[in-house]
């Protein structure tokens, strides 16, 4: 996708975030972002009752070339690059399907989690069905791969390798990095953690 596609892309799924949120309309405030997960320099103008939003954009052309954003409002301070599934665009299929669209609610956040597959940094979510209602997708989460200590890992599936790693079993996967930075970002008061991930496609 090119970058004005990029950039239209975001608004939309600001336009998403706020309606979803029941926000009153407002611009979105002008920020630098990029697939390396930049963050917006400017300061948020909205107060502190504004709500953090966090949106997954899946990418239907590359599935592991998919998009996580953080907004404070309509304002996006962060955009990551982040995969979903191993190029299975059917959510219903399970551990292989990429995840389904819909509202996540955030059960648990850690820096630490001791998971037997997934450790380290990691956002659990909720379960729930896919679109077609025959399958509920579970033990799903925003995760990396890593050691428990957040450490680079020497044997797979500890180690991040590149992109090829971005491929999951659903889960939202990205490098250690911007996962770190993710966390940073959500832990400063000023913008705050959400209480949801929102999936769109």
């Amino acid at each position: 996708m090119s970058s004005n596609g990029r950039h239209l892309r975001g608004t939309l799924i600001a336009g998403i975030a706020a309606t979803t949120l029941a926000l009153a309309p407002a611009a979105l405030a002008q920020g630098t972002t990029s697939a390396q997960g930049t963050t917006s320099a400017q300061a948020s103008p909205a107060g502190k009752d504004v709500p953090t939003t966090l949106v997954f954009d899946k990418n239907p052309a590359d599935p592991t070339d998919s998009r996580l954003s953080v907004f404070k409002g309509e304002k996006l301070w962060a955009t990551y690059r982040a995969g979903s599934g191993l190029g299975v665009k059917d959510d219903c299929a399970r551990s292989r399907g990429w995840i389904p669209n819909g509202n996540w609610k955030i059960k648990l956040k850690s820096r630490s989690y001791d998971g037997n597959l997934i450790k380290g940094y990691a956002v659990h979510l909720q379960d729930m069905k896919c679109s077609k209602g025959t399958v509920t997708r579970t033990e799903m989460f925003i995760h990396s791969e890593m050691n428990r200590d957040g450490s680079e890992g020497g044997t797979e599936p500890r180690r991040w390798d590149g992109v090829s790693d971005h491929r999951s079993n659903g889960c939202v996967k990205l490098n250690p990095t911007d996962i770190k930075k993710m966390f940073r970002l959500l832990d400063r008061k000023e913008i705050g953690w959400p209480t949801h991930l929102r999936v769109v496609s």
